[in-house]
């Protein structure tokens, strides 16, 4: 070949590659491509996987036309047009959300995919290849038993329990399936298998119980292998004592495992390992453990080598096979909990030679990781953990050790106690605990000189994706955003809960209260999914719901059970569907989101409810609980007759549309005073909760707003709500011509606000407006007046989802340009991509910067009086109300708007 010819050939190579390079950055290529909404999951055991995707593409006006799903169980086979699973063929649609519909799958197989698109163009994309794994999908796939200790349920140090095998055969893939009724760490040849913590999740133990598939192929070996399993009491055996009762839980017992640990080998034949009696059995050094309370560790009792292959276990004692605590064994398919931050102090207080307190830089949940060297035997070291310390520099549990009910000394509140092996390194980290804290005093039974680094702080919480941003001219507000989110992430392990350390409870209010907050952060579809199923497993016979879920049985349902609070099994599934355009969390709970709101049609045929909680925590003024549960109830009412008319329920959906009608005619007879234009006594609350929640008639909705607005001017543009006023409070404001009044009240700096939180040197939201309060309401890490964090997303950059066109396929754009503030900037990541709003003020006017992602359309809403220009001409405007209406298709935009 010539060099001529060479040069030839590698002119039409370059011409070709950069008409690639450019089709590719035309083509609309799929990307973020998940299966049940986690990414290459392992344990898949539901039938009918969810699949999604977005386009990746920032070209202007770029919509998907059709897809085409090909599964296989062969990656190269599946490049080359091989889908011998499921090839749904070429799709007209722009969906991104498809449910499997091909041949049954099987259990313990891996399973290829990938998707095509073609955008408006014709032009066809594939992505790359993405895998999801089935685990047990048919109940009979469970070998082997239930296996325990011979102890009871009061026995105190956490089992140990081990197994070894020898392998001939090269192992080609391995899994081990770990189901618990508690929580387990789970080894193999020494090593605990991957980064999870407090696993499984928490649940109704007699109803589900969740188990986890772990990929332990590269910890195995060829020969001898030993598996190991510490077990600890998690909320399945809870020995401590508190006002909660979870000691009288229905379930309670010695912590049990099950675990079926399948090896594929390099001929494809399996093997499976199972629990049985043949495992043998032994007392860990973990001499006390609660999820509640702490942990406490013996090093003096560590048993070498335990997990490992070799190991003499003959003076081990056998396995006992147990009863399955449910028969009902479910994959864990959510994100796991996880340590997701290291903190060092930032102070360290020498206080004596046997007392020593460590501030941290913020308030988190989690554990320690606690390191010493050359200790004298036996001593004992008490790590406690609190949010705040007294003057004399000591810290102070007052605030969070109320509801806590010791029966002795022996289990310190938010305390873990180490016991020195002595004269070596060690260290220590509890497994089965988290707490809520921000400082931590370490006392010695001998004189000790701690090392500045020897105790470290870990965040922990379930280990959800981030999907929003904020940032402003306002540094307090960027704090406030930050702080939500701190005390969101520390009240999410596999449920959500309202603080880390007092309580640790799925209170449904809080939840329902704060999903919108949780959706637009981050990415926890998952978590929701679970904690719903909770609600299925909790809800009674009557459709009554209790007000923490997961509930022990003993406690749950004697107050906080009405719609005011419960209304989660309605709000938490219509926010999904609204955020992410999923309805199968609302196709699984219809039937009990209709028992419930039957429940309350029958306790209070009139329509008004007094049934409920009320305005909690309010700063001064009480609101009426009839009004504040009624509206509620209109709520989950409307929800079901949308859920229905969704369902194609056409008959439930005219009854329950019925309801709404009946209930909103009743709310307005009982309490809206005509001459004066205010609901009830004309609070905060009362006023902004007709309104957010819809019950406020249209031609008198100004002169409702109009009246709020006079209320906070009453108050100087403060708060004067509780819990479910601050839902209301902020929205009902920006919806209705008020934007800058809300800003005022977000903006304060002294009581009651959240600034005057952050001034004061929060970093967490805390659980009552005043920074020190006598009773119990004082906890430091609280999310319940989290609402905040997606007004921020609604009052100041706009961005709503449309539930006519759910998952953000179409956006509601509404962004206020308040007043004090100079610039404002919010993303959120949605199921099409990144959504962008954010405004800037230059001189006279604003700028204002939206993207809107592919295959995905918005509705951009001005005040009709202002002008404007656009960087695009490809934009349709029509007029609404008060609004100019602008019509945007994906792309970036950039608007001059004069002020």
């Amino acid at each position: 070949m010539t060099l001529e010819h060479q040069k030839n050939i590698k002119k039409v190579y370059l011409f070709f590659l950069f008409l690639m390079i450019g089709l590719v950055g035309y083509a609309q290529i799929p990307t973020d491509l998940k299966c049940e909404h986690l990414s290459n999951p392992l344990g898949i055991d539901v039938k009918e996987p969810r699949f999604s995707w977005h386009l990746n593409n920032k070209k202007h006006d770029v919509y998907q036309t059709a897809y085409q799903i090909e599964i296989a169980k062969d990656s190269i086979g599946l490049t080359q047009d091989k889908a011998t699973v499921w090839n749904t063929g070429k799709v007209i649609s722009s969906d991104i959300l498809i449910s499997y519909k091909g041949e049954s799958l099987q259990s313990f197989t891996t399973y290829f995919w990938r998707v095509k698109v073609w955008n408006q163009n014709e032009r066809m994309s594939i992505s790359k290849i993405q895998r999801f794994e089935t685990a047990m999908l048919l109940s009979g796939d469970w070998k082997g038993e239930w296996i325990s200790d011979s102890n009871d349920r009061n026995y105190k140090p956490a089992p140990y329990f081990r197994k070894e095998i020898s392998t001939s055969k090269t192992i080609k893939s391995a899994r081990a399936y770990v189901a618990a009724a508690g929580l387990y760490e789970f080894y193999v040849n020494g090593k605990k298998v991957g980064n999870r913590m407090l696993d499984p999740m928490f649940t109704k133990f007699d109803s589900r119980n969740l188990y986890a598939t772990l990929d332990i192929t590269t910890q195995l070996q060829k020969g001898k292998n030993a598996f190991g399993i510490l077990l600890g009491n998690g909320w399945y055996n809870h020995q401590s004592t508190a006002v909660w009762k979870f000691d009288k839980a229905l379930w309670r017992n010695r912590p049990r495992c099950l675990v079926n640990i399948r090896i594929t080998y390099s001929d494809n034949s399996t093997e499976t390992i199972t629990t049985d009696e043949t495992w043998k059995t032994a007392d860990s050094p973990v001499i006390f453990n609660s999820i509640y309370t702490g942990e406490h560790y013996d090093a003096r009792k560590e048993i070498s080598n335990w997990n490992k292959p070799d190991f003499d276990d003959s003076n081990w004692k056998k396995a006992i096979l147990v009863k399955a605590p449910s028969s009902n064994l479910v994959s864990q398919q959510l994100h796991p909990i996880k340590v997701t931050a290291q903190l060092k102090p930032t102070k360290i207080n020498r206080i004596n030679d046997t007392l020593t307190v460590f501030t941290f830089p913020r308030n988190i949940a989690g554990t320690v990781r606690f390191s010493i060297k050359n200790a004298i035997s036996g001593t004992v070291f008490r790590i406690k953990h609190a949010e705040r310390l007294y003057q004399n520099g000591r810290v102070d549990l007052s605030n969070i050790d109320l509801h806590y009910r010791p029966t002795d000394n022996s289990d310190p509140f938010q305390t873990d106690i180490f016991i020195a092996k002595g004269n070596t390194d060690e260290t220590f980290s509890p497994k089965f605990n988290y707490k809520g804290f921000q400082f931590v005093e370490v006392t010695s039974s001998e004189p000790f000189k701690f090392n500045d680094d020897c105790l470290l702080a870990l965040e922990m919480h379930s280990d959800v994706p981030s999907a929003g941003k904020i940032k402003s001219s306002n540094e307090v507000l960027n704090k406030i955003w930050e702080a939500t989110n701190s005390s969101y992430l520390a009240n999410l392990f596999g449920y959500p809960t309202d603080c880390p350390q007092r309580e640790k409870n799925g209170w449904t209010g809080d939840a329902q209260i704060n999903v919108e907050t949780g959706l637009y952060n981050f990415d926890g579809i998952t978590i929701y999914e679970k904690w719903l199923a909770d609600h299925q497993d909790e809800q009674q016979i009557d459709g009554g719901i209790s007000n923490i879920v997961p509930n022990p049985g003993a406690f749950g349902y004697e107050f906080a059970t009405g719609p005011d609070w419960t209304s989660s099994i309605a709000i938490i599934p219509w926010k999904i569907y609204e955020f992410y355009g999923d309805s199968s969390l609302l196709n699984k709970l219809y039937p009990n989101i209709k028992k419930y709101v039957d429940l309350i049609d029958k306790k209070y045929p009139t329509g008004i409810t007094d049934w409920g909680l009320g305005d909690w925590v309010p700063v001064k003024t009480q609101s009426s609980k009839p009004l504040t549960s009624t509206m509620y109830y209109y709520a989950d009412a409307l929800i079901l007759a949308k859920t229905a008319k969704l369902l194609g329920k056409t008959s439930d959906a005219e009854h329950y549309f019925e309801l709404a009608s009946k209930i909103k005619k009743a709310f307005n007879q009982q309490f809206f005073n005509p001459s004066t234009n205010l609901y009830a006594s004309g609070t905060q609350t009362e006023l902004s909760g007709a309104l957010y929640w819809g019950l406020v008639p249209d031609d008198l909705k100004q002169k409702v707003a109009d009246n709020l607005y006079e209320k906070v001017k009453e108050t100087n543009f403060h708060l004067d709500v509780g819990l479910l006023g601050t839902k209301a409070l902020l929205n009902a404001l920006s919806e209705n011509g008020y934007a800058d009044a809300a800003y005022k009240i977000v903006s304060q700096e002294d009581f009651p606000s959240w600034g005057y939180w952050i001034k004061n040197g929060a970093t967490t939201l805390y659980e009552n407006w005043p920074l020190h309060v006598e009773k119990n309401d004082a906890s430091l890490n609280h999310i319940m007046f989290g609402e905040i964090g997606a007004w921020m997303y609604k009052g100041l950059g706009g961005i709503f989802p449309d539930e006519n066109s759910p998952g953000f396929k179409h956006i509601i754009l509404k962004p206020n340009f308040v007043n004090g503030l100079d610039y404002f900037e919010s993303e959120h990541e949605s199921p099409y991509g990144k959504i962008v709003s954010n405004w800037k003020r230059k001189k006279n006017k604003i700028v204002y910067k939206v993207i809107v992602p592919p295959n995905s359309t918005a509705s951009f809403y001005l005040d009709k009086n202002k002008t404007f220009s656009c960087s695009s001409k490809d934009i349709q405007i029509s007029n609404e109300g008060l609004y100019k209406v602008i019509q945007l298709k994906s792309g970036k935009y950039s608007f001059t708007i004069k002020n």
